[in-house]
């Protein structure tokens, strides 16, 4: 049955059940064609942390301004995340999508994702990126590197890892719930 539910509600149902250790099997094949599954998870995924990050009033220019959401490296996951965010609000703010490039670091988003594998790329990123920012990334230590969250694919289901020293850092909150939810939970540099 799991083919049978479409787009948004597998996406819902796929982060409301993560927590418990029911994330569906990446291998699984979906329903949106092109996207694949996993791309699709962490789109639903990214949406979800939004909710549960308080950002500093300094965050925003004023009480009207979207949640950004820039990704780099991650074109695929861009088209899923716009899909899955459109028409939608956190925090009676709407939420922006911006694709962005290597460059484009800097910018001034409130939640950065950084595709690929390679850490010493993502760690470069990283360290361009700056301000009220939750950084998410999926690349081996990408805690280490110095990521908020980072995803990790465990027993074939996308997980996700936390460094609250590195969102300490980042000067955003992130809430007990999410906590719950992480794969593991790295309270100091380690």
């Amino acid at each position: 049955m799991r083919r049978s539910i479409a787009g948004w509600a597998f996406a819902s149902l796929a982060v409301l059940c993560a927590g418990a250790g029911l994330a569906p099997p990446v291998r699984a094949q979906g329903t949106m064609p092109g996207v694949p599954l996993e791309r699709r998870v962490k789109a639903a995924f990214l949406f979800k942390f939004l909710g549960y990050t308080d950002f500093p009033a300094s965050a925003f220019p004023d009480a009207a301004a979207p949640l950004t959401i820039g990704v780099i490296g991650a074109d695929d996951l861009a088209v899923e995340l716009a899909r899955v965010v459109a028409g939608r609000t956190v925090n009676n703010r709407a939420i922006e999508v911006r694709e962005l490039r290597e460059s484009d670091a800097g910018a001034r988003v409130h939640l950065l994702f950084i595709g690929g594998s390679d850490p010493q790329r993502v760690a470069r990123i990283v360290r361009q990126a700056t301000g009220a920012m939750l950084v998410v990334t999926e690349c081996e230590n990408g805690l280490q590197v110095g990521s908020v969250i980072n995803f990790r694919v465990v027993d074939e289901r996308v997980r996700f890892d936390v460094a609250l020293d590195a969102a300490e850092r980042n000067g955003i909150k992130l809430s007990s719930r999410l906590l719950t939810v992480a794969n593991r939970v790295q309270k100091g540099a380690q």
